[in-house]
């Protein structure tokens, strides 16, 4: 329990560092400053900036993938109106929390194929959502589709390093629901 502690302080601080600085502020000294532990001990869970960018953009994507589960069983009982407009609001909402992960992803590689797994579990679940909004003849390759095409244009609304002062690009992310219903609507 306190190894979890450890590095919910660390990813806590890497992010502060990373929103406020950039990722080339994310140093094992630094952010084991920030989160108040001794280098050695942040060291045996995040060796380094690869490590520490890493975990920040896999809790990120794991954030976002509890929220698909967590919708798809809100649909399933019927409590969303517009799942649309839900998961692309959510979506932009978890964006604006995770500055530094939008920047970290900008610059790190993930390692082992993480990307991709997580591009493929978020496929299966946008293909479990359209299957419990009634939209059951909507296979594999529609949901890959549809999240490639929110994923692209969700990162050009908030820009590939970060949202301008005023934030995302609203106008895309209208857009972006506009396009996602035209497109199931035609399936």
């Amino acid at each position: 329990m306190r190894s979890r502690d450890k590095v919910s302080r660390a990813l806590a601080a890497a992010d502060r560092i990373a929103g406020r600085e950039g990722v080339e502020a994310l140093t094992l000294t630094r952010v084991a400053e920030e989160a108040g532990l001794s280098v050695g001990a942040l060291h045996q869970y995040l060796p380094d900036r690869d490590a520490i960018s890493a975990a920040l953009v896999v809790r990120y994507h794991e954030r976002i993938e509890m929220f698909m589960d967590d919708i798809i069983d809100r649909v399933e009982v019927d409590e969303i109106a517009d799942p649309v407009a839900e998961v692309v609001g959510h979506i932009a909402a978890i964006y604006t929390d995770e500055r530094s992960a939008r920047i970290v992803r900008s610059v790190a590689a993930l390692p082992g194929g993480l990307g991709r797994a997580h591009k493929a579990r978020m496929a299966v679940k946008v293909c479990q959502l359209m299957q419990v909004c009634g939209l059951s003849d909507c296979g594999m390759t529609v949901a890959r589709t549809v999240f490639a095409a929110a994923d692209a244009v969700m990162h050009e609304a908030f820009g590939d390093v970060g949202e301008s002062a005023d934030g995302p690009d609203t106008d895309l992310l209208n857009e972006l629901e506009a396009m996602i219903r035209a497109y199931l609507v035609n399936r």
